[in-house]
Parts: structure tokens; C-alpha cells; sequence
């Protein structure tokens, strides 16, 4: 893969908090890329820097968040130079995010329809919003009665995939998707996970996986970068990383994968 076919290349990203002897370097000289097409996952326990990498993406990192160093490219676009008004533009259009916590992404006294058709409205122009609502909806396997649901009264699986809905409204070019089956029981994850693969199959989407778990790894990313303490320790394919991990950090985590043991 060269240059030319990475949507997204990370190189030496560096993000601070505090100053003094309080600073935390909460990224410390990152670098990965993530192929047009591709899933990435970015691997790591909290407090690893993995989340507030994806944020620096498009500049959505906490305030107190200091770029202290770095370049992030998307499509050749250095996304820490761009004025706001053009960030904007790219947010949720071409890179979109979907969280561990749907029902806070989500305005409770709306239905579900109306909040997509709002993310139509500020990015797509002269479409019938309503039926493309039903076209989103049928392409994460909802039945279209959902779009005149409330938030409360559906599952936090559907509410999950109305997430996946919404993000993919616009047609983005990349997907951030943040711990996005934590909350969610385990079958259910596996059917999640499932609809991510499909997805980015089926529309060519590049996926940035953040999570903590090796266990939901193996069936979806092409490629792994495992973090600590801010720094990529190991990166490769991910059958070679589950295969024969080289850094004692990611052969900590994968050994806290549980696994079902036949009895005795």
C-alpha cells in the first residue's frame, strides 16, 4: 500500500494537558495511517491516548488539549491547520464518529427520524430526506417504524445501529468508531461488530476502530497499533499480531481476554 491509497496518516501527533511538573503527554509521537478501504483498530486500556487520538482528528480533543506537535492528513489535508469553518465542513460528512454511549448522542424529546434528517439537512442539500431516513435505516437492518420512535423506546442495540445510521448519513469517507459495543450485551456486540464489517464492504468505508478489547479485533481489523501510555508500541496485521505478539504490553492484553475452558 503506498501513500497515494491512505485516507488517514497520523505522523509524530503530539497532545498535551497541564504544564509544569503537572504536564501529561497524553499522546506522545504518534504516528499510524489507515488505507482507503480499511479497518484500523487502535488497541489499548483507558488512559492509553487511544480515544483522544481519534478526537485530534478532526480537532474535536477536549479544551485544555495542547497540540503540541505533528501533522494529521485526510485526503492530503492537514487537519491541525484548517480554520474552523472548513473542520466543520468535514465533520460528519467526510469523517464521522460513533460512541460507546448511543442514548447521549441522541435528544430524548425527538424521534429518531427527525435527528437524522437533521444530519441530511446540514450536509446534503435538495434529497428527500425522508426517504433516504428509510434507506439508512434498511441499511443497518432496522425496520423504517423506528424513525417515529423516541429514543427510550427502542433497544440500546437498535439505538447503536441509528448511531451507525446517522454517521453514515452523509456518505463519510472515514469512520471512527470509540469503544462503540462497550455498553452492549455480548450477542449483541457480535452483531454490531458484524454490521461494521458489512458496511465497510459494502459502501468501501474506512474504518478507525478504538478499543480495549483484542477479543472483538480478529474479525474486523485488517491491520492493529496497540498504545500505551500515549506511544504505539506494536503495530502489524492483525493475524500476525494475534498470532505472535511481540511486545509484553500486547501480550498482556490479549492474555486478559476471557475465554471459555472445556471442565476437567
Amino acid at each position: 500500500m503506498t501513500e497515494q491509497d491512505h485516507i488517514l496518516e497520523v505522523t509524530d501527533l503530539s497532545i498535551h494537558f497541564g504544564r509544569g511538573d503537572g504536564l501529561v503527554k497524553a499522546v506522545d509521537g504518534v504516528s499510524f495511517h489507515v488505507g482507503r478501504g480499511e479497518t484500523l483498530a487502535l488497541v489499548g486500556e483507558s488512559g492509553s491516548g487511544k480515544s483522544i487520538s481519534a478526537l485530534a482528528l478532526t480537532r474535536l480533543a477536549p479544551r485544555a488539549a495542547v497540540y503540541a506537535g505533528g501533522q494529521v492528513l485526510f485526503n492530503g489535508t492537514d487537519m491541525l491547520k484548517l480554520p474552523e469553518r472548513e473542520l466543520r465542513d468535514i465533520r460528519g460528512s467526510q469523517v464521522s464518529y460513533i460512541f460507546q454511549e448511543p442514548m447521549v448522542s441522541f435528544n430524548p424529546v425527538f424521534m429518531i427520524g427527525w435527528q437524522i434528517e437533521e444530519a441530511l439537512k446540514l450536509h446534503r442539500k435538495g434529497i428527500d430526506r425522508a426517504a433516504e431516513v428509510e434507506r439508512l435505516l434498511d441499511l443497518v437492518h432496522l425496520p423504517r417504524r423506528v424513525a417515529e420512535a423516541y429514543p427510550h423506546q427502542i433497544s440500546g442495540g437498535q439505538l447503536q445501529r441509528c448511531m451507525i445510521a446517522m454517521a453514515l448519513a452523509c456518505s463519510p469517507e472515514l469512520l471512527v468508531a470509540d469503544e462503540p459495543t462497550t455498553a452492549l450485551d455480548v450477542t449483541v456486540q457480535r452483531e454490531i461488530l458484524n454490521l461494521l464489517a458489512e458496511l465497510s464492504c459494502k459502501v468501501n468505508l474506512s474504518v478507525l476502530m478504538i478499543t480495549h478489547n483484542f477479543g472483538i479485533v480478529s474479525d474486523l481489523a485488517d491491520r492493529v497499533c496497540v498504545m500505551q501510555k500515549g506511544r504505539i508500541v506494536e503495530e502489524g496485521q492483525t493475524r500476525r499480531v494475534l498470532d505472535a505478539p511481540n511486545h509484553a504490553y500486547t501480550k498482556q492484553l490479549m492474555a486478559a481476554v476471557p475465554r471459555l475452558r472445556p471442565k476437567d
